[in-house]
């Protein structure tokens, strides 16, 4: 009764513990490890072959850019969504914001939707290409950001390179 009375009188905040619905979701959806390694290499392992299986179907004339982008926009989203298995889609989500992934990750899903947009609504297949590259540069500089100095053993290389 004590709880009807704090909603109608606009003093509960919809939490009972002091979390949010997204943080309660993320507690109530919890996996066993072992469900989380198998969840995770399912569908990491698809998002692969339809990388893969995209990247072959690119030779075929006439529709294979198309099949190509939507295969392989479809295996970054796969091999991205993987790791909600590991560590949860809400922690994910804030890792995929957080300061030194944000420009990656706002990169990569820009460049998926824009290879798409080329390859269905454009129908210019050199921007679809020019997008799958860019999204496949974004996709490695964001997965390089969970490597400690990665990124900046990269920009060395590069710089020494150039």
């Amino acid at each position: 009764m004590d709880k009807l009375k704090r909603v109608l009188g606009g003093q509960d905040d919809g939490s009972t513990d002091g979390t949010g619905i997204m943080e309660r979701a993320n507690q109530a959806s919890t996996l066993a490890w072992g469900t989380r390694m198998k969840g995770f290499l399912i569908c990491f392992i698809l998002g692969v072959f339809c990388s893969i299986l995209g990247t072959c179907m690119l030779w075929i004339p006439g529709i294979g850019l198309p099949v190509f982008a939507v295969l392989y926009s479809i295996g970054n989203l796969c091999a991205l969504a993987s790791t909600m298995f590991l560590i949860g889609p809400w922690r994910q989500l804030k890792t995929m914001c957080a300061k030194e992934r944000a420009l990656a990750t706002a990169i990569m899903l820009v460049c998926l939707v824009l290879t798409l947009c080329a390859a269905f609504w454009w129908r210019n297949n050199g921007l679809a290409l020019l997008f799958c590259v860019l999204q496949f540069l974004a996709f490695t500089w964001y997965g390089l950001s969970y490597i400690p100095f990665a990124r900046d053993a990269v920009m060395k290389l590069f710089s020494i390179c150039i």
